[in-house]
């Protein structure tokens, strides 16, 4: 009896208590690591989710930026944290894609994390310059076809949104156009607005005030609905492209061994902050699409876009 309420304790020190980890959690501050920049769609995301974590529980959720390595330099340094619930990892389908593209030696996203939510992706509009002639996807793929490899499209990196959405574009539409990488976001845009590079495949949420100014033009949507900041815009599916699902997308992961009790308060309480009506109207503006549900979904989820992305590389897609 006395071994076993030693052995009790020490596992409530270590924080490998089930129900008491729960129950007391959190009991300090919780790091939120986001492998991107600021002022990103996941980043804007995450401060939003965390900012009501932290009314909620009473206890600061901080965001801690750790750019570099397509992601793999914030996931890795996620991966390493004490799984003890005071460090999350927000991540992005870097994880996915980045097995294929940029592999990583630290870590692994199957075996070095626990899946907590998948929360959102993000709709995706493609875009061209409004210097450019294109009034349609069907002339921009015209002009793709006759023409291959003189159209650049823009990305902040590669196995970025724009990145992933534009190859995946091209492998639908027997396209080829030339990829630019920019490591600074706002040098890519002012490029792409004066006409240096032509298209870009991006998240709504960072897209939506160049449109509506005028200097870029919507073609078309990913996603399997319209937006109702753009309810004039069809979907890639409406106008023949095979694209329903959009390539970005966001989830929140712990370092692998983190408390299965501390994982279900986590993915409850977000759930509960994906269903407020702030964030709801935030979900809108910014070109989310809130998804939720049991871990088990993330991490099947993670497994499939895996196998996509795979699939697509061993297709010479990337090249």
């Amino acid at each position: 009896m006395k071994c076993r309420l030693i052995a009790a304790a020490v596992c409530a020190l270590l924080g490998l208590g089930g129900p008491v980890a729960a129950q007391d959690y959190p009991a300090r501050p919780v790091k939120m690591i986001i492998a991107f920049s600021p002022a990103g769609a996941i980043d804007i995301l995450g401060r939003l989710i965390a900012d009501r974590l932290s009314q909620m529980w009473g206890q600061q959720v901080v965001v801690e930026n750790r750019p570099g390595g397509s992601g793999n330099i914030g996931a890795a340094a996620a991966a390493a944290a004490q799984p003890d619930g005071y460090t999350l990892h927000f991540g992005a389908q870097t994880l996915a894609t980045n097995v294929t593209l940029s592999p990583a030696t630290a870590f692994d996203p199957v075996t070095s994390f626990d899946p907590i939510i998948l929360v959102a992706s993000s709709q995706e509009v493609f875009q061209v310059s409004a210097v450019t002639p294109y009034q349609s996807i069907q002339e921009v793929v015209d002009y793709a076809k006759a023409n291959p490899g003189k159209l650049n499209y823009y990305s902040v990196g590669i196995g970025s949104t724009s990145h992933l959405s534009t190859v995946l574009f091209m492998d639908v539409t027997g396209t080829r156009m030339q990829h630019v990488p920019y490591s600074q976001m706002s040098q890519g845009m002012n490029d792409l607005m004066s006409g240096r590079t032509e298209i870009n495949f991006g998240p709504m949420g960072s897209s939506i005030g160049n449109i509506r100014a005028g200097k870029m033009r919507a073609l078309a949507l990913s996603g399997p609905a319209r937006s109702k900041l753009l309810p004039e815009i069809p979907t890639l599916t409406e106008v023949g492209v095979n694209m329903p699902e959009e390539s970005s997308w966001y989830g929140f992961f712990a370092p692998k061994g983190t408390p299965k009790a501390v994982i279900a308060k986590v993915n409850a309480d977000i759930e509960k902050v994906l269903a407020m009506p702030d964030m709801r109207e935030r979900e809108v503006q910014l070109g989310y699409r809130f998804v939720g549900g049991p871990p088990e979904k993330l991490g099947s989820f993670l497994g499939a876009e895996i196998a996509k992305w795979r699939a697509l590389d061993q297709k010479g897609a990337f090249k």
